[in-house]
């Protein structure tokens, strides 16, 4: 390393966020990029560690000590082109990725791990800013044509992998815009939409053609997909979110939480949502079911559509403020997470579960109907839920947001015709190697493969997948892994 002793001379230095009173005005990004010449010293605190447990946090294995090491050393465009050459969009998991990488860091042991993430994201910012990033049509094509089924990152990092190897590479998009849950699912306030428009424009320099508004299986006949195709790669994502099932959950007021983000998406890209169908928080007391990052990414949404109150519910027990390292480091470590979402006014709150939803006179969701949990060891060694007596209680709900995950995909139209096989959580079933599914000339990749997981892991996928889908066609592939 350019510094061996940088990390004991050099404090942690973190981006920082706008005031809450400011950005939860508006929808546009908030967090305050570091300086340069502050972003290059936090690169020096990279360790000269004997084994880089970072490349093992991250997966899409990007070479980070090397690239930390150039940016400290001010070469930065070299170092982009080490980030690129395991990460086709650093931009989109510099600020959406929670950064596994920093978790496993050596540096983490003392609760103070490299800045990983805002190093990603300073070399890819500096990296359009200077000009540096440019298409890389290829020099050769081949006759070979591959579809791509769903835009999102496992979809977008495929296609332009497949397009630089010199396939003829079409994407395939049922909604009216690119990008899959990058642009319809993540606030603007966590990742604006031009970044994607950006990356849209480079591969179409390079080669990829993108049809929106177009549904496989639905307005886009399957057959003729497969006639005129030599290869299809399924990337359309999980989509089924998980229901409630209990009585009243058919109240007006109640929805899953994708269709309220998708929401103000649309009206922040300009789009208008007709009154009869809109959903908004304004002035209403709003309930997000589920703890994850969809469930904070409505507590953000709602706080900045002025509801009265927002109050989120969690089933499993509140996780511990710290983790014990010599039990969990390098792994991804279960504890408390506090998003800036959370920080902007939200009401927390641990092993609830929802017994039923009430009405008032109109037929609309007015209340929650709760009971309070108790987590114990069963007999099977697992921990189960038992209802603690006496601890129902009420709160108010003019809107209620689901966000406990999704399933699986969406199994009706597209996977039902082609009959690919299924996994015993209803994914499609595809391994990590071929990626190949069960049915001729079919690939599959992301969430649709692994189930509901991270954008960084939706690009490793989609990356995998086109060396995967070179190799079929050419009979090996110089893509990487």
């Amino acid at each position: 390393m350019g510094k061996p002793t940088g990390f004991l001379e050099i404090e942690r230095t973190d981006r920082h966020y706008a005031p809450v009173e400011d950005r939860v005005r508006n929808y546009e990004e908030f967090v305050i990029p570091l300086p340069r010449e502050d972003v290059a010293e936090q690169g020096a605190r990279c360790m000269d560690c004997g084994i880089p447990y970072c490349h093992q946090g991250c997966p899409v294995n990007n070479i980070i000590p090397d690239w930390n090491d150039l940016v400290y050393r001010n070469k930065w465009r070299e170092g982009l082109e080490l980030l690129h050459s395991t990460n086709n969009f650093p931009e989109f998991t510099g600020r959406v990725c929670p950064a596994p990488c920093e978790e496993a860091c050596t540096l983490n042991l003392t609760e103070e791990p490299v800045t990983i993430k805002t190093i990603e994201c300073a070399l890819v910012d500096r990296g359009w800013e200077e000009g540096w990033i440019k298409p890389q049509p290829t020099g050769h094509h081949t006759d070979k044509r591959v579809a791509v089924v769903g835009s999102g990152p496992a979809g977008l990092a495929c296609a332009q992998q497949l397009a630089r190897a010199g396939h003829k590479v079409v994407v395939y998009e049922k909604s009216q815009r690119i990008g899959g849950l990058l642009r319809i699912g993540i606030p603007d306030f966590k990742m604006e939409k031009h970044l994607i428009d950006r990356r849209m424009a480079q591969m179409q320099t390079e080669g990829v053609e993108f049809r929106p508004n177009s549904h496989v299986g639905g307005n886009v006949p399957i057959d003729g997909l497969l006639s005129d195709f030599d290869a299809v790669a399924l990337c359309g994502g999980s989509e089924m979110p998980r229901d409630l099932p209990v009585p009243g959950r058919d109240l007006d007021g109640i929805h899953y939480a994708m269709k309220f983000l998708s929401q103000q998406n649309s009206r922040v890209a300009g789009v208008t949502v007709p009154d009869d169908v809109a959903i908004l928080a304004k002035d209403r007391h709003v309930i997000v079911i589920g703890g994850g990052d969809t469930g904070s990414d409505c507590v953000g949404t709602s706080v900045r559509q002025d509801a009265a109150s927002v109050t989120q519910l969690e089933l499993l027990p509140k996780p511990p403020e710290r983790e014990d390292k010599a039990l969990s480091w390098p792994e991804w470590p279960m504890k408390l997470r506090t998003s800036s979402s959370h920080e902007e006014g939200c009401e927390r709150d641990w092993s609830v579960m929802t017994k039923s939803f009430s009405a008032d006179e109109n037929g609309r969701v007015a209340g929650l109907n709760g009971v309070r949990l108790e987590w114990v060891v069963g007999e099977d060694g697992r921990m189960q839920m038992q209802e603690i007596a006496g601890s129902e209680f009420l709160l108010k709900a003019d809107l209620v947001l689901l966000a406990m995950g999704f399933v699986h995909p969406v199994r009706e139209g597209m996977l039902e015709t082609l009959a690919v096989k299924l996994d015993d959580r209803g994914n499609v079933d595809a391994d990590t190697e071929a990626y190949k599914t069960s049915a001729d000339k079919i690939f599959a990749a992301g969430d649709m493969r692994r189930g509901q997981s991270l954008v960084v892991w939706a690009i490793r996928e989609g990356r995998q997948c086109a060396r995967a889908i070179d190799e079929f066609l050419m009979g090996r592939s110089d893509l990487p892994r």
